[in-house]
């Protein structure tokens, strides 16, 4: 991210203007731009005396049906035109395409075609978005830092941890505030943390009072140097409810360690059921429900997301008058089952570790069997409002209502969003599964992102749309956009279906 630094700055400021130096008006910086230069983006530069956009609009190849293993040959006249792919699957997406700014024009591209007898327009461009951010799903047992502690990058703030999920630690990344209210070194390294994450790239932070992490979408993460591996499968008592019938008659106790609830199978209802006698344990922790106990130990990187390495240490002296006798033995297991430990009794009725029995080996691979791979997930949240609808129609709110009214489908480099409920178009998406480097960065500080509204044509021209400058994918594939650029053309992950017929095929707008 080092580099992207060196580059926050227009490298030409507006009065230093002269000669052969051309403006670019894609954001707002404004870069003066010398021939055979780009600007402080990297996105627009100067060449042949004209500004032009440096990436390729990406266009996405779809198969006519997901289930197809062989994409159908397109035919003209009965005649195979060497094209593998139909022209009716091929979708415009916003990477590469260029932005709408100053906001008073129409997207760069707003193309049409027929699928199914319906006519579909889609109006593509690149968002300019200073409110958004990345939520971050870490998938894992680990404790990485209280709630609502800071999270920092290079040592700036850049979010803080949020609400852990089941089996998965939070974070909250970006915003605003981080982007353009704090110092200007704040707002920098925000957008190249953003940037970095949104292009599936690696990024060290650190957690205020905890742990320092690597995350990256779709890999595992790395805690204080150690990668992960599985996520949890459950709490203790969930693990408990799962695998009671596998310990009947193997072992006479099993506890299931966990940072959230520790699980006791002779006092859980699922023992209960299934038979189990009590055995005259106690649990150092808050009893919640039989079988169920809280805070057996603060969170940490130890046995099911505790400090403890002992697991010993939540045990208090078993009593024999609820059943404890010499020789019983115990099983004890983390949440994962990545830490075990097999004990028997002594004449004194204290836990004395001995070696694994193969009997149980069998059910704590089951436990590491029903974990899923520790991973991380990154998605994309912002705000598409203001002036970035204007380039669909020149009453802007007509658009927000399409889009909440499911008239309107929102996809970014082609693939689908979530929505949010309420007002606005705020939209969440997971970038593993837009293509590669679809994102980039404007220096005021704010992150570039495709985006592609999708609807029926007669809805486009009732909410007030640019039909006048609606074009077909081939005229795109021919001329390019207003800054001529190269098109590249590639396949689409089979889990963006498009178009989604579903939901625009239906009654004619009203």
């Amino acid at each position: 991210m080092s580099e992207l630094s060196e580059r926050f700055e227009p490298a030409n400021a507006p009065e230093k203007t002269a000669g052969e130096k051309l403006r670019c008006d894609a954001c707002p910086v404004m870069c003066y731009i010398a021939e055979g230069r780009t600007g402080a983006c990297d996105r627009y530069g100067n060449f042949g005396n004209r500004i032009v956009r440096c990436d390729p609009v990406t266009i996405l190849e779809h198969q006519i049906d997901a289930g197809q293993p062989v994409v159908e040959f397109e035919k003209r006249e009965g005649v195979w035109n060497g094209n593998p792919v139909t022209e009716k699957r091929r979708f415009v997406t916003g990477i590469g395409a260029g932005t709408t700014y100053p906001d008073f024009k129409p997207a760069p591209f707003i193309v049409s075609q027929e699928v199914e007898g319906v006519d579909l327009v889609t109006v593509v461009t690149e968002g300019i978005f200073s409110y958004c951010g990345v939520k971050v799903k870490i998938d894992t047992d680990r404790h990485l830092g209280p709630e609502t502690a800071m999270v920092t990058a290079g040592g700036e703030p850049v979010g803080h941890v949020t609400t852990a999920e089941y089996g998965s630690q939070m974070l909250s990344l970006g915003g605003v505030r981080h982007l353009t209210g704090g110092s200007k070194s704040e707002g920098r390294v925000t957008c190249e943390t953003l940037l970095a994450l949104c292009n599936k790239q690696p990024v060290e932070l650190q957690i205020e009072g905890g742990s320092t992490i690597v995350v990256q979408a779709g890999h595992a993460p790395i805690i204080d140097g150690r990668q992960e591996e599985r996520m949890r499968v459950g709490c203790g008592s969930a693990a408990i409810g799962m695998f009671a019938t596998q310990w009947k008659d193997l072992v006479n106790e099993v506890v299931v360690v966990d940072d959230h609830i520790t699980g006791v199978v002779s006092e859980h209802q699922a023992g209960k059921v299934i038979g189990w006698e009590d055995t005259g344990i106690k649990i150092l922790g808050r009893r919640s429900t039989p079988g169920r106990y809280f805070k057996v130990s603060e969170p940490g990187l130890g046995w099911g997301g505790t400090t403890i390495s002992d697991p010993l240490q939540i045990l208090g002296p078993w009593n024999p008058n609820k059943g404890a006798r010499p020789g019983m033995s115990l099983l004890m297991v983390s949440t994962t089952g990545e830490q075990f430990a097999y004990f028997e009794l002594d004449e004194d009725l204290k836990p004395v570790e001995k070696p694994f029995p193969e009997r149980l080996r069998k059910s704590v691979e089951l436990i590491e069997d029903n974990c899923e791979p520790a991973l991380c997930t990154v998605l994309f949240m912002a705000g598409a409002g203001g002036s970035l609808r204007a380039g669909v129609t020149e009453n802007p709110v007509n658009l927000t209502r399409s889009v909440q009214g499911l008239q309107t489908y929102v996809t970014c480099g082609g693939a689908p969003v979530y929505v949010w409920p309420g007002g606005g178009i705020t939209l969440m998406v997971d970038v593993t599964r837009l293509p590669d480097n679809a994102f980039g960065y404007v220096p005021t500080p704010a992150l570039v992102a495709p985006i592609e509204f999708t609807l029926r044509r007669d809805d486009f021209v009732a909410l007030g749309g640019y039909a006048d400058y609606v074009r077909t994918v081939a005229d795109v594939l021919a001329t390019g956009g207003e800054y001529f650029n190269e098109r590249q053309i590639g396949p689409a992950p089979i889990r963006n279906a498009w178009p989604p017929l579903q939901q625009l095929v239906r009654e004619p707008a009203r």
